[in-house]
């Protein structure tokens, strides 16, 4: 049967049934005409799967910032690659990714999860990694359709931009994934634009993508972002999720009827829904799956995501410390043991393991490694790591008492909504510490909800009250309560949970000591190593869905332990485990700095391969970092709007002497720029060709940037190449320039003056100025 026999054989009911999911992550077969059930997960950089919590163990690879500083399309198209297999073992037909909204403040609490500030650069490797997925029958999601910057007030905010702003850069990176690689579906974003919700843009949506662009593919909305039914029918939504419930359903059936929506519409949604559901195999004959897929812990997929991760972190600052080498080495901080992997919200996942970078490097050198603790980095307490606890069980009741379910778990948390324990009466989650004698530990638990915690013989009441009914809240910012008990080897903790909102777990872990305690030890460690790297950074509080920042400092005393350090150790190296900008009072004080970002489930091993040079990190930027809080854009609207001042102007093109210009990064070799020549294509710059030298004792990786400055407009990004030199050797290489951003926009799209070609490791280190051809068109 084909589709518009299929959509012909159904009734208006049965029609818009198949237009809302089923599911938090699934939508409803219809057996009648060949229809399996579709199966979505989250991504970007990762298949979560159904659960928010606690669910099936995945891949997790490095955030996307770190990926994209690869500057490597073919590299992102081998993320895709690796993002289907892992999509197929679990049966899953749609990944929710890449994520393609753009960095316009280092203040946003999502920059993570989205490539850069730059379109262009955002767009070309959104395109490689939609061809890597879909090229295996997975399905890609470019997401959230469109200036969905910022996630205060996300849900109800107006992004308020002009034509040409919206056109040159926000909508470009969509633009570019359409028209380069033809996503199956895109997800409308939670945010208004110009004061009409994303779910509901005629404009934007028929108008644009699917007009102009001649997108083919569904749009869905972000998860319970629709809030009217006629109006999102009309303005191009295919497909509302999730489900069952919501705007349309019997709603959307009375809005036909009553003649406020043509059923025409109606049968161009599903017709839509049901290209996506033959793309990906749930339509018409049965789907192949592929066996005997990598595993996510295998030794392919640990080499893969060792490089993805090693390969794009980036060196800031180097006075020849790096690669270290080094008999005695003083690892020092929080992030050191405990390092973060992912950031927070629905990218979120269960990995196999994470390697801590503690492990990491001591797996390479053993002894001459010294491991000390830093300062505290979290305001609120997380689950306990790994060896924390043993036997953990979380079994859910109904009203009368009855035990409704009983599981053991892995770590000590899960989803009260959206998972197993969805309408459970009360939970209750357990676990043995493990310990070699009595100890006084930190105790409680994290959600939502009224509490009775039991420990070491005491007995404990609190209620967490959800104020806001935000789920938001109750799962990224749970509340929390803790005491201090003296727990014994065999005790167990036991917490029971009514009333519960989203997630439920434990805290367990050391009492905290004093700051001055903490940073005392590093600074005597410090002093008897050759060397000090000291590992800082950010945690899952900054950087998440759903939450802005409101200042990039690091958390708690962690400027305070750089400083202490440098100045007690021979030389320090800093390596900071995030995702984003943050502020670095100490840069003068220390020899080296190493932005490693959030390194997915190989962290530590990755981080120590970047150290030590088995690994070169050849990473440039793809954010620009400002020097303090006051040179960062607000993510807040003000009385619900929030107006993009800045214009086209964004990141380093409206930047002044930032502390690191996008596109920075040293590597471990040095590299002379020699002869250059440009071309012209339809009157735009064409390729632009650089006679290139590696100048140092190390084989290396060079990004060669092309930037054009037009006369009456900021500079932008036009093109780059990569290429691999060995010590001491000379290669030409040519940068294809993009049309796309050599022209403006207004009332329709105009040729570029002329300007000038910058040709960059960046925009602080520009080694090539050329005069743009005068017959410059920019089309």
């Amino acid at each position: 049967m084909d589709i518009d026999e299929a959509i012909a054989s159904l009734d208006l009911p049965q029609k818009v049934r198949l237009l809302t999911g089923s599911a938090l992550f699934a939508l409803w077969p219809e057996p009648e005409i060949g229809l399996a059930a579709l199966k979505l997960s989250d991504g970007p950089t990762g298949v979560r799967g159904a659960e928010l919590r606690g669910g099936v163990i995945a891949c997790l690879l490095p955030n996307a910032t770190l990926l994209a500083q690869h500057w490597d399309t073919e590299l992102a198209r081998e993320v895709g690659e690796v993002l289907a297999d892992e999509a197929a073992a679990q049966r899953v037909h749609v990944l929710l990714g890449p994520t393609i909204n753009l960095h316009r403040t280092p203040l946003g609490g999502r920059l993570f999860e989205a490539y850069s500030e730059d379109p262009l650069l955002t767009g070309t490797l959104a395109a490689a990694y939609v061809r890597g997925l879909q090229d295996k029958g997975i399905a890609a999601t470019p997401k959230h359709y469109v200036a969905n910057e910022s996630e205060t007030e996300r849900r109800t905010a107006s992004m308020v931009l002009d034509a040409k702003t919206l056109r040159e850069v926000y909508l470009l990176p969509f633009e570019i994934v359409v028209e380069d690689a033809s996503p199956w579906a895109i997800m409308a974003a939670y945010n208004n634009v110009n004061g009409v919700p994303a779910t509901e843009h005629t404009e934007l949506v028929e108008g644009v993508l699917k007009g102009e662009w001649g997108f083919d593919g569904l749009v869905m909305s972000d998860w319970f972002a629709t809030s009217s039914t006629a109006q999102s029918a009309n303005g191009g939504l295919d497909l509302v999720m999730p489900g069952p419930g919501g705007p349309w359903e019997d709603k959307l059936v009375a809005a036909v009827e009553a003649g406020t929506v043509a059923e025409q519409t109606v049968d161009d949604h599903l017709r839509r829904l049901l290209l996506l559901a033959k793309r990906t195999g749930a339509f018409g004959p049965e789907h192949k799956w592929p066996d005997d897929l990598p595993a996510p812990d295998s030794e392919v997929r640990r080499e893969q995501l060792r490089r993805f991760a090693a390969g794009g972190m980036t060196v800031l600052t180097n006075n020849g410390v790096l690669p270290l080498d080094a008999s005695k080495i003083a690892l020092i901080g929080r992030h050191a043991i405990d390092t973060v992997a992912q950031g927070g919200g629905s990218a979120g996942l269960r990995p196999p393991h994470v390697i801590s970078i503690a492990d990491g490097l001591t797996s390479l050198l053993g002894d001459s490694v010294s491991v000390v603790d830093g300062v505290e980095v979290r305001a609120r307490y997380a689950a306990p790591g790994a060896g924390v606890l043993r036997d953990l069980r979380a079994t859910t009741f109904d009203g009368a008492g009855e035990v409704l379910a009983s599981r053991e778990m892995e770590i000590a948390e899960l989803a009260a909504y959206g998972g197993w324990a969805q309408g459970a009466a009360s939970i209750e989650v357990s676990g043995e510490v493990v310990l070699d004698e009595p100890t006084r530990m930190l105790v409680g638990v994290r959600g939502f909800g009224d509490w009775m915690l039991e420990v070491a013989g005491e007995s404990h009441a609190t209620r967490l009250a959800w104020a806001d009914g935000m789920v938001e809240e109750a799962l990224l910012k749970p509340p929390f309560w803790t005491t201090e008990v003296l727990v014994s080897p065999g005790d167990r903790i036991t917490a029971r949970v009514r009333e519960a909102a989203a997630l439920v777990g434990l805290i367990a872990q050391a009492v905290p000591l004093p700051p001055a305690d903490v940073i005392g030890a590093a600074v005597r460690a410090a002093r008897e190593a050759d060397v000090a790297v000291v590992v800082v950074g950010l945690t899952d509080e900054q950087e998440t869905e759903g939450f802005d920042k409101t200042t990039l400092a690091l958390p708690g005393e962690q400027d305070a332990l750089v400083a202490a350090v440098a100045e007690a150790a021979q030389r320090t190296v800093v390596v900071v485990n995030a995702a984003t900008p943050v502020l670095m009072p100490w840069l003068t004080q220390v020899d080296a700095v190493l932005w490693a970002g959030l390194p997915g489930q190989e962290a530590g091993d990755a981080v120590a391969a970047a150290l030590l040079g088995h690994i070169e990190p050849a990473g440039r930027l793809v954010t620009t970092f400002p020097r303090s809080d006051a040179d960062a854009l607000s993510p807040v609207p003000v009385n619900g709007s929030l107006p993009y001042t800045e214009g086209t102007a964004i990141g380093y093109r409206g930047a002044s002497e930032p502390l690191f210009w996008f596109g920075h990064g040293l590597g471990y070799t040095t590299w002379e720029y020699g002869a250059a020549s440009s071309s012209t294509v339809d009157g735009a710059i064409g390729t632009v060709s650089v006679s290139l030298t590696n100048t140092g004792a190390r084989a290396g990786r060079e990004v060669v940037q092309v930037y054009l400055r037009p006369e009456d407009e900021p500079v932008r990004l036009i093109g780059w190449a990569v290429a691999e030199v060995a010590a001491g050797e000379t290669t030409q290489v040519e940068v294809r320039c993009s049309a796309r951003v050599q022209r403006v926009w207004r009332d329709g799209w105009q040729p570029l003056r002329c300007g000038e070609i910058l040709i960059a490791r960046g925009l602080g280190d520009v080694r090539i100025s050329l005069p743009a051809p005068t017959n410059h068109r920019g089309m």
